[in-house]
């Protein structure tokens, strides 16, 4: 029957300190890399975008989330109204806006 079940062995015995500490260290590594390589960059990025949802005024082009491309007629404090093709206007939220695109994309379009 002892064949079933292996022999325990008790390991050496380590200082109780040195294995607490190093569990802090490796823990705080672990969430500095989280903060700089995730956290950082996606408020960096947020707040690129939130300052470009400030400056929008009516004539620039943008697109949006969904992919549509226009040209911004009126600005409200939460919905834009783009004109996609003369005299077909769309009313959408200012935050689907994803990007400012240049003068004359939408002429090459």
């Amino acid at each position: 029957m002892n064949l079933l079940i292996p022999d325990a062995f008790a390991q050496a015995a380590s200082p109780a300190g040195s294995s607490q500490l190093s569990f802090v260290v490796m823990m705080a590594a672990l969430i500095g890399v989280f903060y700089f390589m995730l956290i950082r960059p996606q408020q960096k990025k947020a707040k690129e975008h939130q300052a470009m949802l400030t400056k929008l005024a009516a004539g620039d082009e943008v697109v949006t989330s969904g992919g549509i491309l226009g040209r911004i007629v009126e600005v409200g404090d939460a919905f834009v109204t783009i004109e996609v093709a003369d005299g077909v206007r769309l009313k959408i939220q200012k935050l689907q806006i994803s990007s400012l695109m240049p003068k004359g994309t939408l002429k090459s379009a």
